[in-house]
């Protein structure tokens, strides 16, 4: 059987990680999995038993509640969370901040991890997240970490807000993401780093186009 081929994108919160990767998957029609999606997926389920980020529960009997399934319709991924689709759901900055939290915890990497390896070993695949080069897809043959100035990726995301009607201030969202950031690069499980052999693609002020045309450049020298 032919080998599959992986391209694994790391980077912080507001990287633009899913927009990019989403649309270089496509060009090269390759399946896009946006790993964040998962954790927020736990997330929401556990804001949804009144756990908050302390996470003071017993673990395995929460996961053990969990159904995650992913589903591309029309070339988009959408997750659904026992059989709820929650893709819209997810991206509130409460269950940004819960998948920050969840993301930390061992069982709940654990009960992820297969599910992403099953992915990279039947399709050609696009996946982006926080420790996919380092730990989910060591053998990646691509490995990218995009990243942009905290300011830069504070008004992305600010922007994606306002207009799905968020009242959320410029100042709160800088704060939150420089706390996710925080949160993840310093978790004792896999923390959020570059590959030693990752390519760092920084995009702060480039246009959409060009940090497509950064990644496509960084893909082609190395597939």
């Amino acid at each position: 059987m032919e080998k599959t081929i992986a391209i694994a994108i790391d980077g912080p919160a507001g990287a633009g990680k899913s927009s990019l990767a989403r649309t270089v998957a496509n060009r090269l029609d390759y399946i896009y999995v946006d790993t964040g999606a998962l954790y927020r997926t736990i997330g929401l389920a556990f804001m949804r038993n009144g756990i908050g980020t302390d996470i003071n529960c017993d673990i395995d009997e929460q996961l053990s509640k969990i159904n995650i399934d992913i589903k591309f319709i029309d070339g988009v991924q959408h997750v659904f969370l026992n059989g709820e689709d929650v893709s819209e759901e997810i991206r509130t900055p409460n269950a940004s901040m819960m998948a920050s939290a969840v993301s930390a915890l061992p069982a709940v990497r654990a009960f992820l991890l297969d599910m992403q390896r099953e992915f990279a070993e039947k399709y050609n695949v696009i996946m982006d997240g926080r420790d996919i080069g380092t730990v989910v897809l060591p053998d990646a043959q691509v490995k990218i970490f995009l990243t942009a100035s905290d300011e830069e990726r504070a008004n992305r995301r600010f922007k994606e807000l306002k207009e799905k009607g968020s009242n959320v201030t410029y100042e709160e969202v800088l704060a939150d993401m420089r706390e996710r950031d925080y949160n993840d690069s310093h978790r004792a499980i896999a923390p959020l780093k570059p590959a030693s052999d990752s390519a760092i693609a920084d995009t702060t002020g480039l246009t959409i186009e060009e940090s497509i045309e950064l990644l496509m450049k960084i893909i082609k020298e190395k597939v």
